[in-house]
């Protein structure tokens, strides 16, 4: 059996304020026609399906582009921590008559179990388990003891309720951040990033040892924990300048007699723009660009010793698309070795206040103050 694993979709995605409307649409028309050419029996997507809670319109028709360019194959999809449930699971029940299975929340009652659907080949059954992103409170009210001890705890209670046979083939999809013991996967600026490795948000990867294949999602990276069965496919799509130089991807897993193993491989991805990340003097930016880059987003890190006025304005001729014009010169660097230690004490909010004022002159009136603090509030219950 072939299935796609992709993940972190994040549609109604912005970066820097740049709509990636177009490059997600891309992404999709792409990935069709590899559905044509590839002819997999599955697609995987686990979770983060859009990038909010509350989905603007264009990420909605995003996802209804993304099915019907799925409709000759079985789709399992589990939410993520951006998605919600709610706004996911809608059509749930007429999806399923279609082979789109939707799974947005853990158990919530004793006696009850992940969602599982089962596919069969020329070797027998396979068995998709479909685990969305968790959090203890999810399930407190059930199983208090794991909840208090953490994710894995919780995680690894599910697994044992499901009485899962182990010599049979399963698959299983999830959205959590995985660790291998004291090893945690490489993280980009784009996602959110847990409060630590070794916090009870993490969870040991060998909780999932028995499964043939965990088609993982939340990290933006394509990587595998442990083993090379445990994989993050990543974003199908740069969302940070952290991923410039990154190659994105589909990934294709292959299962044939349990005794084989699993066999993997990955499709390109190739956006509309690129994103780029360039350094040194103005002159060599300058020179840098060309007709095959000037749309793709950029990152400009300028180290003349003088700038001159209006230098975006300069250099928007020569990339169209600038996300970002960062000053790293002797000043500069003087500048933040004299205050960097006054910053490592600050909080969060302490520190765009200073921030703030430093660039606008004056500090936060009542309602920026106010918008900060539930800024900082939302982010924070998110990474609990």
């Amino acid at each position: 059996m072939k299935f796609f694993h992709i993940s972190d979709l994040h549609f109604g995605r912005q970066l820097h304020g740049y709509d990636l409307y177009p490059e997600q649409r891309s992404f999709i028309s792409q990935l069709s026609a590899y559905i044509k050419s590839e002819k997999p029996d599955a697609v995987l997507i686990s979770g983060d399906i859009y990038d909010k809670a509350v989905p603007a319109g264009q990420a909605v028709s995003l996802l209804d582009s993304l099915l019907v360019a799925l409709e000759d194959v079985t789709v399992l999809i589990i939410a993520g921590n951006h998605d919600s449930a709610e706004r996911l699971r809608y059509g749930e029940s007429f999806l399923a008559k279609h082979n789109i299975h939707i799974s947005v929340l853990p158990p919530q009652e004793e006696g009850t179990r992940l969602k599982k659907v089962v596919l069969k080949d020329e070797y027998g059954d396979i068995s998709f388990y479909m685990l969305p992103f968790l959090r203890p409170g999810m399930v407190r009210h059930f199983m208090p003891d794991e909840a208090v001890q953490g994710e894995q705890a919780v995680i690894a209670r599910l697994l044992a309720n499901e009485d899962i046979d182990y010599s049979g083939r399963n698959v299983i999809l999830t959205h959590q951040f995985y660790i291998n013991g004291s090893t945690a996967p490489v993280m980009c600026g784009s996602e959110l990033r847990p409060v630590s490795a070794g916090g009870t948000d993490a969870v040991d990867i060998s909780v999932l040892q028995g499964f043939d294949y965990a088609a993982l999602g939340h990290i933006h990276s394509a990587q595998y924990i442990g083993e090379e069965k445990a994989r993050y496919c990543g974003t199908p799509l740069k969302y940070s300048v952290s991923e410039a130089g990154q190659d994105k991807s589909i990934t294709v897993v292959c299962i044939g007699d349990k005794s084989d193993g699993v066999h993997i491989h990955t499709l390109p991805v190739k956006a509309e723009r690129d994103v780029l990340k360039l350094r040194g003097s103005l002159k060599d930016i300058i020179a840098a660009s060309n007709e095959s880059n000037r749309r793709d987003y950029a990152s400009i890190t300028l180290t003349d010793d003088d700038i001159p006025d209006m230098v975006k304005e300069q250099l928007e001729p020569y990339f169209e698309n600038i996300l970002e014009i960062i000053v790293d010169n002797k000043r500069t660097r003087q500048i933040l070795n004299e205050d960097v230690a006054d910053f490592k004490e600050l909080t969060p909010y302490e520190a765009f206040g200073a921030f703030f004022k430093e660039v606008a002159g004056r500090a936060m009136d009542g309602q920026e103050d106010k918008l900060l603090k539930e800024i900082i509030d939302e982010v924070t219950e998110m990474r609990r």
